[in-house]
C-alpha cells in the first residue's frame, strides 16, 4: 500500500463478533480514510458474521468486487471459493470498504489483484 502511495491509520484487531465488528467500524468511518479493509468472518462458519454485520451499512454495494474476488480466487484455489462472501461498498462518508476472507493468500490476492489496481480511480470517484 505505501509504495503505491497510500498510508496506514488505524488498525483494529477484533473477535468474530458483531459488537466488536461494529465498533471498530464506527471508528473508521469517523476518520478522513477513503479505504476500509476488513478481514475475516465472511466465510459460512456460524461463527463468521461481518457481512451480515457490515452489508447493511453500506450506502452502495460494489458487487463486482466479490464476482470477480471468486473468480481470481477460483483459478487459485478452486471450488473451495463458492465459499467466500467476500464483497464490498460504500459507506455512509464515502469511504470504499472491502470485506475480505482472513486467510493472507485471499488478502494478498484482493489487494494485489483486485483493490490497488483501480483504488486510485475509484476514490476520484467517490470524492466527486
Amino acid at each position: 500500500m505505501t509504495a503505491e502511495g497510500h498510508h496506514f491509520l488505524k488498525k483494529y484487531i477484533v473477535k468474530d463478533n458483531s459488537e466488536q465488528i461494529i465498533s471498530a467500524y464506527n471508528k473508521l468511518i469517523e476518520t478522513d480514510c477513503k479505504l476500509i479493509l476488513v478481514n475475516g468472518g465472511t466465510g459460512i462458519a456460524v461463527r463468521d458474521v461481518t457481512i451480515e454485520t457490515l452489508e447493511p451499512k453500506f450506502v452502495k454495494a460494489i458487487p463486482g468486487f466479490g464476482e470477480y474476488f471468486r473468480k481470481i480466487s477460483f483459478d487459485e484455489i478452486g471450488i473451495r471459493a463458492l465459499a467466500s462472501g467476500a464483497t464490498a461498498g460504500i459507506t455512509e462518508n464515502d469511504q470504499l470498504c472491502y470485506l475480505l476472507p482472513g486467510s493472507t493468500n485471499a488478502c494478498t490476492t484482493g489487494l494485489e489483484q483486485v483493490i490497488l489496481p483501480d483504488l486510485n480511480h475509484l476514490i476520484k470517484e467517490i470524492t466527486k
